[in-house]
């Protein structure tokens, strides 16, 4: 379009250069002077780089995140975190009543200790029988019925060993501790709730682990490779541009969407540090 305007405004010069009588005005010139050039004949050339490739969609995802639930069945007592807040490692966040629990630690602790007396007991009677033996003052029977007795002391020490460090466990579980640093994403519970076991109580997401969770067409992938640069936008971001890599591609298709999915890891530190955009 430009180079037919550029032309059109070459033959109007010649014809009036032609045409024009002597002392005339320059008509040539009077007619460049006031040539208007139209946006549309304009073309602005910038320096981009060019990219293409499959259009991929998806969201940010963390890579570390946790639905911590219920691991026995208490009332809720006190939800310590609220939504938005950070956590470190080990905090509690949820508490459960653990009055029925201790109870049952109370009763199984004592349930060693018996079991302890009577395997102290049994042993001295078989240590007497013994030495009886020796003298010939006992018999056979006796002591064999003896070591018998000592053996099913031992196995209900054990046995009651092991109830009481399984209700200290239960006792442990009633304080729901963070895994690992991050925030709370989404609280789930109030205090009162009841909270049976795999109720979910909490969730926590490390926002420094962030990640591309993407899409792409089944009939695209055949062009994607891990380690090719991927750039994107994120909503809420403007018009800021993302870059990462790929750093996984799933190796089977969703059957009803007929998509792929893909994993991207942002160069440097991740900036989007809201989940789900």
């Amino acid at each position: 379009m430009l180079r037919k305007s550029l032309a059109a405004l070459a033959v109007v010069a010649a014809l009036a250069a032609c045409n024009k009588a002597p002392g005339a005005p320059d008509v040539a010139t009077s007619a460049a002077r006031s040539w208007l050039i139209a946006p549309e004949d304009v073309l602005t050339l910038e320096n981009r780089a060019l990219a293409s490739g499959p259009v991929v969609t998806g969201s940010v995802q963390p890579e570390r995140n946790a639905d911590l639930r219920a691991e026995v069945s208490a009332v809720v007592l006190q939800v310590l975190k609220e939504n938005g807040e950070q956590v470190k490692r080990g905090d509690v966040l949820v508490r459960l009543d653990e009055t029925a629990i201790r109870d049952s630690v109370n009763s199984a602790e004592e349930a060693v200790r018996a079991a302890r007396r009577a395997l102290d007991q049994a042993e001295r009677m078989l240590e007497r029988l013994k030495t009886l033996r020796a003298s010939g003052m006992s018999s056979l029977q006796a002591l064999e019925d003896a070591d018998i007795r000592r053996n099913n002391a031992q196995s209900e020490l054990a046995a009651a060993s092991t109830r009481a460090a399984q209700a200290r466990q239960q006792l442990q579980r009633t304080s729901v501790r963070a895994p690992f640093d991050g925030i709370v994403s989404e609280r789930k519970v109030s205090n009162g709730d009841t909270a049976q076991v795999g109720k979910e109580l909490i969730r926590v997401i490390d926002p420094a682990s962030m990640r591309f969770d993407g899409l792409v067409s089944v009939d695209q992938i055949g062009v994607v490779r891990v380690g090719q640069t991927v750039r994107f936008h994120i909503n809420g971001y403007g018009g800021e541009e993302f870059s990462g890599k790929v750093r996984r591609i799933e190796p089977a298709a969703d059957p009803v969407t007929r998509q792929v999915a893909l994993l991207v890891d942002f160069d440097g530190a991740p900036k989007a540090r809201v989940a789900g955009l």
